[in-house]
């Protein structure tokens, strides 16, 4: 009995030491990079905030007319891209759209076997904030897409959404780069160039520059007629992107890069002596 008693105090620290080593190892598998769930998990939040915003304005628009005008409509996506790019990017690195996963990895800073799951999150949080939008609003998710313009062509259409990624694609990449870092510049200079890009060229192609974006309507409205230029537009777009960038800066891989494209959960970083 007396051996009994001298026992039952130990139980505590027992106790405490087995908490200890099982909160040590939550912390560890956190940082694991085998742990890649957390990274998508990231991306199709980021991805279905961003398209909440960027369809919800079209098809609240056609639910209460004369209330979302056009510029409202293309500020509310930038403005929501720059949120989730201060609260998560350095979770995932907050990519919210194929186009963005390919130049990354193109660039050397986004290792190729991460870019299907980075896309396949991306798609399912735009179709998950497409059918919501389309349950709570009661308007056809085919107001939320991007189309052509009446009298434009898809090819026009097309080169447009070309030109606006490059755009998009350059500027993700140039404050990813050493020289201007990441994080509140990066947040201004993309959720900045969305709402420019939206304002002046979304008449003609809806600017999307984002083939999820464009995915998530499309796909729960059934109604995929001109999909095409949403991928190949912007994935043109950011191929061009990447050479731009290699022109200008030389090749990727570098630290700065890296840590914005992949967040900062065990980043690998291909050329560790470069910015």
């Amino acid at each position: 009995m007396a051996q009994e008693g001298k026992d039952r105090p130990r139980r505590p620290v027992l106790l405490g030491t087995v908490i200890e080593d099982r909160t040590l190892k939550t912390i560890e598998d956190f940082k694991d990079p085998s742990q890649e769930w957390r990274r998508l998990f990231s991306e199709l939040l980021g991805t279905f905030f961003l398209v909440l915003a960027a369809a919800g304005g079209g098809m609240m628009g056609r639910a209460f007319p004369d209330t979302i005008s056009r510029a409202a409509a293309v500020i509310a996506p930038a403005l929501m891209v720059l949120a989730v790019i201060l609260f998560m990017g350095k979770i995932s690195g907050a990519h919210l759209n194929p186009a963005v996963s390919v130049a990354f990895a193109l660039r050397g800073d986004f290792p190729w076997r991460r870019v299907p799951g980075y896309v396949v999150v991306q798609l399912g949080g735009a179709a998950l904030a497409a059918w919501f939008l389309q349950a709570v609003i009661h308007v056809s998710a085919m107001y939320g897409s991007s189309y052509p313009a009446a009298n434009y062509s898809g090819v026009d259409a097309f080169l447009m959404e070309a030109v606006l990624t490059l755009g998009l694609v350059s500027v993700i990449l140039g404050t990813a780069s050493g020289a201007q870092n990441v994080g509140l510049f990066g947040a201004f200079g993309v959720g900045g160039y969305i709402a420019l890009a939206g304002l002046w060229a979304s008449p003609i192609s809806g600017a999307s520059m984002n083939p999820a974006r464009t995915f998530g309507p499309d796909v729960v409205s059934a109604h995929f007629s001109h999909y095409w230029v949403y991928v190949a537009g912007p994935l043109a777009g950011a191929v061009l992107a990447v050479a731009v960038a290699f022109v200008l800066r030389g090749p990727g891989g570098g630290s700065s890069g890296s840590k914005a494209a992949q967040g900062e959960l065990f980043t690998e970083i291909r050329r560790p002596d470069s910015t």
